[in-house]
């Protein structure tokens, strides 16, 4: 592997999580980004209190990512070994955390009426 080229990187990743698992996946994130931007179009500004409620469930959503990954790479929290371990879980717990703010506030402005002010 002489260059890192997007075709390589999505090869790694089939690997990592296996084609299907890694191809919903896709999609779900797809799904939540568009479905998000309509959120932000149809409302024409955030809410502060659903953004709060968003950013209150980001550590669920870290730790829930770093158990989702060692669990569909059958690997353990032992299995670190060095510090780009630790950088690729601090890494994996991020996106987690944003991930899970996006669904949150989605969800939210989707299913919840905000009350007219």
């Amino acid at each position: 592997m002489e260059q890192l080229t997007f075709e390589t990187m999505i090869a790694v990743f089939e690997e990592i999580f296996g084609q299907a698992l890694f191809w919903i996946m896709v999609a779900a994130a797809l799904i939540v980004t568009l479905a998000y931007l309509y959120v932000l179009i149809r409302d024409r500004e955030m809410s502060m209190r659903k953004f709060l409620l968003a950013q209150l469930s980001m550590p669920v959503g870290a730790v829930a990512a770093i158990f989702f990954v060692l669990a569909v790479t059958d690997s353990h929290l032992r299995d670190i070994g060095g510090p780009i371990d630790v950088v690729m879980m601090l890494g994996v717990a991020a996106l987690g955390a944003v991930g899970i703010a996006i669904l949150v506030y989605t969800l939210q402005s989707l299913f919840r009426k905000t009350p007219e002010a």
